[in-house]
């Protein structure tokens, strides 16, 4: 009997060379970072979408405009996860956004269908976000420092507990607790400034660890 193929081991390059790669036509630095992200990214665009069509939809456009315009990247802002998976959460919130056009439009009664298509988040903070997916908060999310959105946004558009994302950034848990805390307290401030709702206080600081 023929021994079983061995998949290829992953590589130990590192996100930002594969994005380097990636800028100069290397399909295989873009199939691995596929591989690694893929399940990632259809999570979230599932969440959100709801429709495992559009979410698919969703991950093959965020690809493509990665293998498009990979210099949109800047390591110096943040890891490649989180800066990939808020690709993911803008492009599904717009394709919900179409989905409930498309549908008020052309079906009866869709205005409850369309509510429908933005499932419940697993908690307070996941609903005040995911829900608020207008121009407001990503202007919130823009002034947190560079340490502080990456790991929110991991942890509330990507899913990730806090635990998980101490991993996939290399950083000590008590430091992603800390900048998650200061973020959130930070984030609440903006919002409440933006959009005029007192203190703020639909945002709270408790995450899953």
């Amino acid at each position: 009997m023929a021994d079983a193929p061995v998949p290829p081991a992953r590589s130990a390059a590192t996100d930002a060379e594969l994005v380097r790669r990636v800028t100069e036509g290397d399909q295989t630095a873009f199939a691995e970072l596929y591989d690694r992200y893929c399940r990632q990214a259809y999570s979230l665009a599932r969440r959100v979408c709801v429709d495992p069509e559009f979410a698919e939809d969703v991950v093959q456009e965020a690809f493509l405009a990665l293998w498009r315009t990979p210099g949109r990247f800047d390591p110096q802002r943040g890891g490649f996860a989180s800066w990939l998976l808020t690709l993911v959460h803008h492009r599904a919130v717009d394709a919900v956004r179409r989905e409930a056009v498309q549908r008020k439009r052309t079906v009866p009664g869709a205005d409850e269908a369309a509510e429908r298509l933005t499932p419940p988040g697993p908690g307070a903070d996941d609903e005040a976000l995911v829900g608020m997916v207008g121009g407001q908060v990503r202007e919130a999310l823009s002034r947190l420092t560079d340490e502080q959105r990456e790991v929110i946004t991991l942890a509330y558009f990507g899913g990730y507990t806090q635990c998980e994302v101490s991993a996939l950034t290399g950083l000590p848990l008590g430091t992603v607790k800390s900048r998650t805390f200061a973020g959130i307290r930070r984030l609440r401030g903006l919002l409440s400034s933006l959009l005029g709702d007192g203190d703020g206080t639909e945002l709270r600081t408790g995450v899953q660890r």
